[in-house]
């Protein structure tokens, strides 16, 4: 991450042909926990979602669902943002390719390439898979299907092309001069390879359907989808009445969270986009793994695609956020099932964590009179304590930068672990009558420490955070400067249980 405090932060738009899932769930909970990551940092925070809504694809779709294109759009685009709140995002926009804001970015864009030289008239002969709106060669089609599993169609029509083929030395040169520009460095290595066996020009515009934006001066052709969806991110940072993209702060700190399938897409067309028109590449492109489900790609006709609205409704987003980010290697696939969800959930969730705030908070409420001091002494071993916590907190902002987020939830489970365990060790119940000093001191070490553990879980579950300071009666602003502390008094709100057991 660069030094300066501005940081944009991108979700792909989601393609409106179909409903969410988990999948699309998943992406949109990593940036947003790496947005509130990044408030608690002191970082000024744009993030953006959205939707993708032209092509062939959604015209096919519209049609079979006896809607207008624009119709089916609305209907689909609207499941994708009223998930936002179910999943407790942050996001400052929601941008729709169907707006007219970004109809003139679009329009505008192309303009500059055009001008630029980077655009000639043709006539594109080749496989074209309508399923993933993406072209391909011959050579590169694997048992008849394209490289991403979509069926392929022969297509010969008219269409612009942008002359991709010019830039595969300067991408070769970028990704040199900034070798952490792709996450991780294994999609780094497909691009590089891909890029080196020869870029070929990529076709621009549709002339057999018309959703689309018209292009400029030749509304015969609709803009090609990809081209039209990448500039997407331009038009959430207010281009192009806000043309010098370069001087902007946001967009000198450009990260964009794809799936993998999506790489290329990001790291060569998009890049090469942004090249022609001398508007600087993002700073990072980082690039997540598949979810399976119960061992098999979801499928509508398998009957294993998992709901992000059901998860929610019966556990909460808390539970669904943290088990997607636990349960899956940042990068790499995973699987998920209802029972390892339910495993995580009792054991993580409600046993350990839980269970370690209800223990501490009732024994102050019922023993202390809901109100505890901060002790004037603390031992060797509370101190000990309070340093075991420290060690697995502070490495974690470091195994965030890094989009370790299992690692930065395993750390915050040891801690959860230790804090568990130094009750059990030191037995405040025993202090009751003999010492109540004694007592005091260890509940307030503790709760001290289930605070630090709330603000650094608070990215990953907000409501439940939000909860344990409103017992606390603290405000729920979190900030993380490595040394947070309780106030010398702390007065207990009504309890409630944060994880109820499933």
């Amino acid at each position: 991450m660069s030094n300066n405090k501005y940081i944009f932060i991108t979700t792909p738009i989601y393609y409106v042909n179909a409903k969410p899932h988990i999948g699309h769930a998943y992406t949109t909970v990593v940036c947003d926990v790496y947005a509130r990551f990044c408030h608690m940092m002191g970082y000024n925070v744009k993030f953006s979602t959205g939707t993708d809504e032209h092509g062939k694809k959604v015209e096919q779709s519209a049609k079979k669902n006896n809607r207008t294109p624009q119709q089916f759009a609305d209907e689909v685009s609207a499941l994708f943002k009223n998930l936002l709140p179910i999943l407790n995002i942050t996001n400052d926009d929601f941008i729709r390719t169907t707006e007219f804001r970004h109809k003139k970015t679009v329009e505008h864009f192309w303009k500059k390439l055009y001008d630029a030289g980077y655009i000639y008239l043709g006539e594109y002969k080749g496989w074209y898979d309508i399923q993933n709106e993406a072209y391909f060669t011959e050579k590169e089609l694997v048992d008849g299907k394209s490289p991403l599993g979509g069926n392929v169609v022969y297509m010969e029509e008219p269409c612009y092309f942008f002359k991709l083929s010019a830039f595969g030395d300067r991408l070769l040169a970028y990704y040199e001069e900034h070798p952490d520009f792709i996450f991780p460095a294994s999609r780094r290595n497909e691009m590089i390879s891909f890029i080196r066996q020869g870029l070929t020009d990529l076709a621009i515009s549709r002339t057999t359907f018309s959703w689309g934006i018209p292009v400029p001066n030749d509304p015969k052709h609709v803009v090609y989808v990809w081209l039209d969806a990448l500039t997407n991110y331009l038009t959430v940072n207010g281009y192009p009445t806000n043309e010098n993209q370069n001087e902007d702060p946001y967009w000198q700190n450009v990260i964009h969270f794809v799936g993998k399938e999506i790489v290329r897409f990001h790291a060569i067309y998009w890049v090469a986009f942004l090249m022609a028109v001398g508007i600087n590449p993002p700073q990072k492109i980082v690039s997540h793994g598949w979810w399976l489900s119960e061992g098999q790609k979801m499928s509508k006709s398998l009957g294993n695609v998992q709901n992000p609205y059901d998860y929610c409704a019966e556990f909460g987003s808390d539970a669904l956020r943290y088990y997607l980010l636990r349960e899956l290697t940042f990068g790499s696939d995973g699987n998920f099932s209802r029972e390892s969800f339910i495993n995580r959930y009792n054991s993580i969730l409600a046993n350990s964590y839980g269970n370690l705030c209800n223990r501490v908070l009732s024994f102050i409420q019922k023993y202390c009179n809901g109100t505890i001091e901060r002790p004037v002494e603390i031992t060797d071993e509370d101190e000990k304590f309070y340093q075991a916590i420290d060690a697995n907190i502070n490495v974690c902002p470091d195994l965030i930068h890094k989009f370790s987020f299992n690692k930065y939830l395993e750390k915050m489970e040891n801690a959860i672990t230790l804090s568990n365990q130094y009750i059990d060790f030191q037995k405040p119940w025993t202090f009751k009558t003999s010492d109540k000093n004694r007592m005091n001191t260890i509940l307030y070490v503790c709760l001290e420490n289930i605070y630090k553990i709330a603000i650094m879980l608070s990215p990953v579950i907000p409501s439940t955070a939000e909860k344990l300071m409103k017992i606390l009666k603290l405000k729920p602003t979190f900030t993380f400067d490595g040394n947070n502390r309780l106030p010398n008094t702390v007065e207990l709100n009504e309890l409630e249980i944060l994880f109820p057991k499933h």
